[in-house]
């Protein structure tokens, strides 16, 4: 009986997909509407993203602008802004919000590269997380004999190339985001 291993590629896509979205996430110095995306506003007493009560374009490689549909919501988007402390500049005008991306420096550069390996090793973390769920679940089989001791051994030595390919796939993920974050 061969073991299954779709369940646990399934999860590692979802890893290197959470990576991804997470690296897109991050202030490189250029203008990106997915920055503001963690971002919630106060509207009518309760808090939504902020895509549910404004439009998101960018005006120029630096600059996004923010236009909300209630002209009544401009104060609190700003302070939304302010308050996920991004390292953003937010400037208010009669048609809403600018959201400014400050050059970055070396020292910045150096401090989101720094973040990015964080990232990058939680996602690690996961990726072993889910290696070890499989690795019980073999083993489970081993006990109850419905396994051979080959096919056991064959099995582990897949979960094994399984997961170096998954650890590979994340270092390019954050290499490639890396050389955009340096230059």
């Amino acid at each position: 009986m061969q073991y299954n291993f779709s369940n646990f590629k399934a999860e590692l896509k979802k890893v290197e997909e959470f990576l991804s979205k997470e690296y897109t996430q991050l202030n490189i110095g250029r203008a990106s509407p997915m920055v503001l995306d963690g971002i919630s506003v106060d509207s009518y007493g309760s808090y939504v993203p902020l895509k549910n009560v404004a439009s998101v374009s960018i005006e120029d490689p630096k600059t996004l602008r923010i236009a909300p549909w209630d002209k009544g919501h401009i104060k609190s988007i700003e302070k939304a802004i302010i308050a996920a402390n991004l390292g953003l500049s937010v400037a208010t005008d009669d048609l809403g919000i600018r959201v400014i991306f400050p050059q970055l420096t070396t020292e910045t550069r150096q401090t989101l590269v720094k973040v990015l390996k964080e990232k990058l090793e939680e996602q690690r973390i996961a990726v072993r997380h889910e290696r070890v769920v499989v690795l019980e679940e073999i083993e489970g089989k081993k006990k109850d004999a419905q396994m051979t001791e080959d096919e056991i051994f064959a099995a582990k030595e897949e979960l094994q190339k399984i997961t170096n390919e998954a650890n590979s796939k994340l270092e390019a993920v954050y290499e490639k985001k890396e050389k955009e974050v340096m230059g």
